[in-house]
């Protein structure tokens, strides 16, 4: 007999250590202590962990189950940490979605999930609405066809469940339930769920390299082993005060930095958004020890007024990440932060999403380097076929780790594909030294990450070829002082017809998001090409190398 089919329900939840259960173990903890700031609002741990049960009886109360999803687009708040906890607690999963997207992207989003509900801050309402609308009537298709074909059909109804956060004056919309009423449930037990620690607790969407995106599904175990790996590589500690100014709908803002906050105890202070001046007046004004900004960021921080009248002496850590750090940035903080000890995590969503990190004394004796692998991962570099190349060879970055995703939501065969061999294949190209330190230099397929946010050249592309005009694109990214890559479209116009820059632009502003929006759109005559017909964007990116950028300044 073994122990898993001697273990009888009341052993496994014995045993239970999920995203739910972190913050109740805080709280019982550190009861008193200061787990959250956000505006005028102090949560001590009780009181959070008190709000997030009566949040999560309230949803159990409206109907929410174990394994439903619930989408939640809203900008950084309170109320985002207090539902994500919820839901973890009654085995939902939260589907976060980037507040940047339009209508089309969230609507696609919804009804790929199979959304039960939506939690959305007010101002957003209008595109809630609106992609709920263009969900139901693209599944109400798919329920068509599947019906032709005597198939079953995914269906959802993201307008079950409605929770409206309040960040603004106005009113509560209409058919929408206001969030602070379910932290108002007369309840705050916890819900009796059966919540298993590989059962998903989130669904993250990555445009990844697919001109449609992919949901990652993470469970607690995933989430858990990357959290030690992140507390204990990068030198995390429980009497911690953290900002949190990007985006929490992004994984390395909630799963590299909040949620390990919580699960140590520290005192995390959450910012609407990454505004420079709000940062360093937050710094000075909480003690803040540490802060996690990608590129983007530091550079705002660096050129603010604000940053040389500041005390921001309580600074002991600083995190990047999402981006390569311009070397320049990198020499720039090492001058002005020098008790400051700078740690670069690498990785991507699928991988929870730390993977190899590189520490305070590697910064500048590895500059340009994304560390070595993490405490729970291995790395490996490999070519075509899945064999191990020599140091110093250029491969296919691969890792194997609990770490990783349970795999893409109803997408078996790329899930497949992306675990082959047993080992999770990133999708970047990078090289080992003879020590073990990663570099990556350049992305198998071909996505560009522009401020921090993946942005599929593919999606660019299609929407690109939909002016009559147009007989070729090519979308790619180029350095850029502020957005480390600017995303670049180069066009060839069809014989005899002639491009309109500004046209390219307003098309892609209808049907995209706003950073996906090509920063620059050259007109060329012809792409470059290898033997078998295929475009070398790697050529596009050396000719176009100083469009964003000639200088080389960082300014």
């Amino acid at each position: 007999m073994t122990a898993a089919t001697a273990a009888p329900a009341t052993v496994e939840h014995a045993r239970r250590q999920t995203i739910g259960d972190l913050l109740r173990r805080s709280a019982a903890r550190e009861p008193a202590k200061t787990a959250l700031v956000f505006a005028d609002r102090r949560w001590t741990f009780a009181e959070l962990d008190g709000a997030v049960n009566r949040t999560a009886n309230a949803l159990d109360a409206r109907g929410v189950t174990r394994g439903d999803r619930i989408a939640v687009l809203a900008h950084n708040c309170d109320s985002f940490v207090i539902v994500y906890f919820a839901l973890a607690r009654l085995g939902a999963v939260s589907v976060p979605i980037n507040f940047m997207l339009g209508a089309a992207e969230v609507g696609y989003v919804l009804g790929h999930c199979g959304a039960r509900g939506m939690v959305v801050e007010d101002a957003l309402v209008p595109v809630a609405e609106a992609a709920a609308e263009l969900a139901a009537a693209e599944l109400a298709a798919a329920e068509l066809a599947a019906a032709e074909d005597g198939a079953a059909a995914l269906r959802t109804d993201a307008r079950a469940v409605r929770g409206c956060i309040r960040l603004g004056s106005g009113r509560t919309p209409s058919g929408w339930e206001d969030v602070a009423t379910w932290l108002e449930h007369p309840e705050d037990s916890d819900p009796d769920v059966a919540v298993g620690d590989d059962d998903p607790v989130q669904l993250l969407y990555t445009s990844g390299t697919e001109s449609r995106p992919k949901g990652a599904m993470l469970s607690s175990r995933s989430l858990i082993a990357q959290y030690v790996t992140a507390m204990v590589d990068g030198e995390m500690r429980h009497d911690d005060v953290e900002v949190h100014a990007l985006p929490l709908y992004h994984c390395a803002q909630l799963h590299c930095f909040l949620t390990p906050d919580i699960w140590l105890g520290a005192t995390s202070i959450v910012l609407p958004g990454p505004d420079p001046a709000a940062i360093l007046a937050t710094v000075e004004r909480e003690r803040v020890t540490k802060l996690f900004c990608p590129p983007t960021v530091w550079i705002s921080l660096l050129r603010c007024p604000d940053f040389d009248t500041r005390d921001l002496s309580s600074l002991r850590a600083g995190y990047y990440g999402a981006a390569i750090m311009p070397t320049e940035v990198l020499l720039e903080l090492d001058g002005r932060l020098p008790g400051v000890r700078l740690f670069n995590f690498y990785g991507q969503t699928e991988m929870a999403p730390v993977a190899t990190i590189l520490r305070p004394e590697e910064q500048l004796t590895k500059l340009g380097s994304a560390g070595r692998a993490g405490l729970n991962v291995e790395t490996r570099i490999v070519d075509d076929d899945d064999r191990p190349v020599p140091t110093g060879t250029v491969g296919e970055i691969v890792h194997r780790s609990p770490h990783a995703m349970l795999g893409y939501y109803h997408d078996p065969e790329r899930t497949a594909e992306a675990f082959r061999n047993g080992w999770f294949h990133s999708g970047d190209l990078g090289v080992l030294d003879a020590e073990g330190y990663l570099t990556v230099v350049d992305r198998k397929k071909d996505m560009i990450k522009s401020g921090g946010e993946n942005v599929a050249s593919r999606e660019v592309e299609e929407v690109v070829y939909r002016h009559p005009a147009v007989a070729e694109v090519a979308v790619f990214g180029v350095r850029h002082a502020y957005w480390i890559e600017a995303v670049t479209a180069v066009v060839v116009p069809r014989p005899g017809q002639q491009v309109d820059v500004e046209e390219v632009l307003a098309l892609c502003r209808k049907h995209l998001a706003g950073f996906k929006v090509p920063k620059y759109v050259e007109i060329a005559d012809a792409l470059p090409r290898n033997p078998t017909g295929k475009i070398l964007k790697r050529d596009l990116r050396t000719s176009y190398a100083g469009l964003a950028d000639p200088s080389g300044a960082f300014g």
